[in-house]
């Protein structure tokens, strides 16, 4: 666990450094016209783009189809934008055409929702309740196990989203022989992230079986 901390310490840095270089990087189009043009070049003309407050908390909402960019790469024209703009519209396009494990994660979503507001509590429950209810540890175990599920098919999401974020990069002329390679830093960075958290949440889980393991 300490490793995986320290980790993600030192990716969370290297990802926040990368991006503040790269934002540096000016370009023609800002990240909200980096998605538009990526949507309209894919047929997509039913998904609006906004901004939300913060810091690399750009997202795309499936439920209301929207991509949602953070304030520095909505407005802003430097590559780093166009590579995190490009990278959500990659999973606007993954909704379009029924990429399988993005439907996988999105019904996994209630579930995961419910989990994640209660299993902290269970395992606790269990725990304190160990020699009297043995089986309410093993309940929030299984509860855990669905988040860590969710991080794990989360991966192949963002990967693929980046792969696509690349490749139209590099087709548009958006990214040239010099930029291209900054936008795939930058989405490597970010993608690992996704792989510590995985790594974090199956850590935790083989954890908590341990745990119950040698109560039993």
């Amino acid at each position: 666990m300490i490793i995986v901390m320290v980790l993600s310490l030192i990716v969370q840095q290297t990802l926040t450094s990368r991006f503040k270089k790269y934002s540096k990087v000016g370009i023609n189009l800002s990240g909200a016209q980096v998605s538009a043009k990526m949507m309209a070049d894919n047929g997509i003309s039913d998904v609006s783009i906004g901004s939300v407050n913060g810091q690399l908390t750009d997202h795309y909402n499936p439920t209301d189809k929207t991509i949602n960019l953070s304030d520095s790469v909505y407005a802003q024209c430097n590559i780093a934008a166009a590579a995190v703009a490009a990278h959500e519209t990659g999973h606007c396009i993954q909704h379009a055409k029924g990429y399988g494990p993005l439907k996988f994660r999105s019904a996994m979503v209630p579930v995961v929702t419910f989990a994640n507001n209660t299993v902290q509590w269970v395992i606790l429950a269990g725990l304190l309740l160990i020699n009297i209810l043995p089986g309410l540890l093993w309940f929030g175990i299984a509860l855990f196990a669905f988040t860590t599920i969710f991080s794990l098919v989360t991966l192949p999401v963002e990967i693929d989203a980046s792969r696509r974020a690349i490749a139209w990069l590099e087709n548009s002329g958006i990214a040239t022989y010099e930029t291209l390679p900054m936008a795939k830093d930058a989405l490597k960075w970010a993608a690992y992230t996704y792989v510590i958290a995985a790594l974090g949440s199956l850590a935790t889980l083989l954890y908590y079986i341990g745990i119950a393991s040698n109560r039993r």
